[in-house]
């Protein structure tokens, strides 16, 4: 058997060695080496305890990240849910009004008219909101698009007509309303 003893350590490096290369001679417990086992066994059972935490942590972090993931889709998905059911009544009144078996004008436009309402009642709901500018206010390039210029007696950049309603869903334009705007003097 060899012999356990290591080389003692030259003092210029003592003040570097760490706790466990102390040498003890086999046999010989001392307090010190009873505490620093004490303290090493407390150090390994915390570094444990520690590991746990971290994986259960990280498990916690993945499971929250797996179910945010899940939300977005079905929120892709669904998204236009509120606007779908909606629209089911105005769908509804134009296969009615195709089953009128000797409509009259009036009742066609009262049919029509009628639908509308429930469309324009839908698109509120929704917050689907129209753009349409009034004749002599100023173009604004993020709600409205100029299809042309005519010479006016408006000041320049504003609209003189609008050919058609601009959309927006909220804050975010859907289509810009297009329009006639007046010519520079």
């Amino acid at each position: 058997m060899q012999d356990d003893k290591k080389e003692p350590i030259p003092p210029e490096n003592q003040q570097d060695v760490a706790l466990d290369e102390i040498i003890v001679p086999s046999g010989e417990h001392t307090t010190e080496t009873l505490s620093l086992e004490a303290r090493l066994a407390k150090a390994e059972k915390k570094a444990m305890e520690m590991q746990d935490a971290f994986l259960r942590a990280k498990a916690e972090a993945e499971n929250i990240r797996r179910r945010a993931q899940e939300e977005v889709t079905k929120a892709h998905k669904f998204a236009i849910e509120g606007f779908a059911e909606s629209m089911l009544a105005v769908k509804d009144s134009l296969e009615m009004s195709l089953k009128v078996d000797a409509p009259s004008v009036e009742s066609i436009k009262e049919g029509v008219e009628a639908t509308l309402r429930q469309l324009t009642q839908a698109f509120e709901k929704n917050k689907l909101i129209a753009v349409m500018p009034a004749k002599g206010e100023k173009l604004d390039p993020m709600k409205h698009q100029a299809i042309s210029t005519v010479p006016s007696d408006q000041e320049p950049n504003t609209v003189v007509e609008v050919l058609q309603k601009g959309y927006m869903l909220s804050d975010r334009l859907l289509r810009p309303a297009v329009v006639v705007v007046a010519a520079a003097k």
